[in-house]
């Protein structure tokens, strides 16, 4: 989950550095650092905390054309100056920045480096010790970073300075993203194309367990057997303004208000010159082919997943189980004859989803990767891909890739449908439409979030969050809102649920924010709710126009109660915003997160 960027040119690289830091802090912002070569050697400048803290130590006065950076989220070792990176080998003769996992490093260490005390508590020391050992034993530097990667085991992109050579940068990748942008009398390496969208919008893409010798004028791919591969670049769609913030004071405010645009972005491209819906066949094929399908997921993505099934179920009659990725590696259920999977990822990067996409492929199955990034990991893996076309996601608390997820979700559901002849009951063009009109309303009331948010939240320690049917989905993911950015102890549950155990937390005063936009369970959340008031909780009810009562604290604009969850979550989004901002919590960079999981 860190970042990574590197440059080799003819301009001073400690700016691209840091710049291109900035932009990858999203990833992981433990600590941080670059490391720079010129004439003189190699400089290291590093530091625990933020981009800006490293800004502070870099000595902007010596040229260096040639450098390496990293931003880290802890893995192994606590946060600090001496386990940020580039870490060193012992004599100082090479640098490296690593992203990824190295499972093996113990036994590494005690198979060839018991002679060697390590300066740090972090698995990366080891691979760049590792390589000066190669190397202390006759083997040229390729052959020894070579030999270094055929005995890691698990997941890595790693960037290579060697002092004794400043025009080289020694580059490889497994199950994590790295590519090589590509421009005029320089070169760069990024964990993510936004990272160097500032000097370059062409990539080449690095597959798994492949190794680049990166020069100021050449690319050099290779596998681990030496054998060069050629690979074409491509262009990366990416506006420099949508990874700005702009006039916003927090890219997560800038981004729950894109939602309306993204909707209709959505139906833009997934509808044909006649208007309608319209899915590749081959997905189509592969959906209603399907016994069961399994949706594998985490975080913000399974909670989309949990609507996806409702939306799977009730329009396209197929049975839908959906699991979370990081149990599912290790917990496989037993599956039916002929399963479809659905990866559901932002990034595309998720590592513990990937790890199930390995292991289905490997028993022959067919899987589809709905993603917000063309060209990432699960979409070139899967069989097929479905694009959000959210535009990039900046802030840790994800809010726009979860609406258009259940968006494409819901599109996946209708024209499944159709093309087994199952009629819809309404058109989900036009009903989509309504939403993003509704999504609208809701951006324009900021204000009253926010005073919901001072009146429920600003003091309180935790939060429940209920719903029944549909609306449970949302409580969860407003739940997991609320916790990762305010730090508030926060829990959703099935209204029906509190009182076979939950309800023993009530306390009076204790928040607890209710859903209530389901017509046939509309009298069950509502009697629910009478319950925890009888034990001194402080309802918020959110309801939909049509099912609203006089003591429900904000109505939402009525929209066809399948899609409700693309409208309720947004005042959930905009809650949980207000509550970290009026706590002074970092909205954007939450503590201990990171905004693609790319460790297991």
């Amino acid at each position: 989950m860190c970042g990574i960027v590197g440059y080799i040119g003819q301009q001073d690289s400690k700016e691209i550095l840091l710049k291109g830091l900035e932009k990858l802090e999203y990833r992981g912002y433990d600590s941080a650092g670059i490391a720079v070569i010129n004439d003189n050697g190699v400089r290291v400048f590093k530091e625990k905390g933020r981009i800006a803290v490293l800004r502070q130590i870099v000595d902007q006065t010596e040229q260096a054309p040639v450098g390496i950076g990293h931003t880290r989220w802890a893995t192994h070792g606590v946060p600090s100056q001496v386990n940020a990176h580039p870490h060193q080998s012992t004599s100082g003769r090479f640098t490296l920045v690593h992203n990824g996992v190295i499972e093996n490093y113990s036994i590494i260490h005690r198979e060839y480096l018991q002679d060697v005390e390590l300066k740090s508590e972090t698995d990366t020391e080891i691979i760049v010790q590792v390589i000066e050992k190669f190397i202390s034993e006759g083997l040229e530097i390729e052959e020894a970073f070579r030999k270094t990667l055929t005995i890691l085991k698990g997941s890595y992109a790693l960037a290579l300075l060697d002092s004794k050579d400043k025009e080289t940068i020694y580059i490889a990748k497994n199950k994590s993203p790295l590519l090589i942008g590509l421009g005029d009398n320089f070169n760069v390496v990024a964990s993510d194309a936004m990272a160097m969208l500032q000097v370059t919008d062409q990539y080449v893409e690095l597959m798994d367990k492949e190794m680049v010798i990166l020069k100021q004028h050449s690319v050099t791919i290779k596998n681990l057997e030496g054998t060069v591969i050629e690979r074409n670049p491509y262009t990366a769609e990416l506006d420099a303004s949508d990874i700005e913030k702009g006039t916003y004071p927090h890219y997560m405010l800038k981004e729950i208000d894109e939602q309306p645009a993204v909707i209709r972005k959505i139906i833009q491209k997934y509808q044909s010159d006649d208007n309608q819906l319209v899915i590749d066949q081959d997905i189509l094929y592969a959906m209603n082919a399907a016994d069961r399908i399994y949706i594998v997921a985490a975080g913000t993505s399974y909670h989309a997943g949990l609507v996806g099934k409702e939306y799977i179920e009730k329009m396209a009659k197929i049975p839908v189980e959906v699991h979370v990725a990081s149990e599912f590696s290790y917990n496989m259920p037993l599956l039916s004859e002929k399963p479809l999977f659905i990866f559901i990822s932002q990034s595309g990067e998720t590592a513990d989803s990937r790890g199930v996409l390995v292991q289905i492929k490997e028993l022959g199955y067919k899987a589809l990767t709905i993603t917000n990034v063309q060209g990432s990991t699960l979409s070139r893996e899967a069989d097929y891909t479905l694009l959000l076309h959210a535009g990039p996601e900046i802030a840790v608390a994800s809010t726009k890739a979860y609406t258009a997820q259940i968006a494409v979700l819901s599109i996946l559901a209708a024209v499944t449908a159709e093309a087994k002849g199952l009629g819809l009951d309404f058109d989900l063009v036009r009903e989509l439409g309504i939403v993003a009109n509704g999504m609208e309303v809701l951006r324009d009331a900021k204000e009253e979030m926010e005073r919901i948010a001072l009146e429920y939240l600003a003091t309180t320690r935790n939060c429940f969050f209920i719903g029944r049917a549909i609306d449970f989905y949302v409580g969860l993911e407003g739940a997991l809102k609320l916790k990762e950015i305010s730090y508030i102890q926060a829990e959703g549950f099935a209204g029906g649920e509190l009182k076979h155990g939950t309800i023993a937390l009530i306390e009076n005063g204790t928040p607890i924010i209710a859903l209530a936009t389901q017509e046939r369970v509309n009298l069950g959340i509502r009697g629910n709710v009478k319950e925890v008031v009888a034990r001194g909780a402080n309802p918020c009810i959110i309801s939909m126009k049509g099912l609203e009562t006089e003591e429900d604290r904000y109505v939402l604009p009525s929209v066809n109660e399948m899609l409700t969850p693309l409208l309720s979550v947004i005042p959930l989004q905009l809650i949980s915003y207000y509550a970290a901002l009026h706590r002074d919590c970092d909205v954007d960079k939450p503590r201990n997160l990171a905004k693609s999981v790319t460790v297991e």
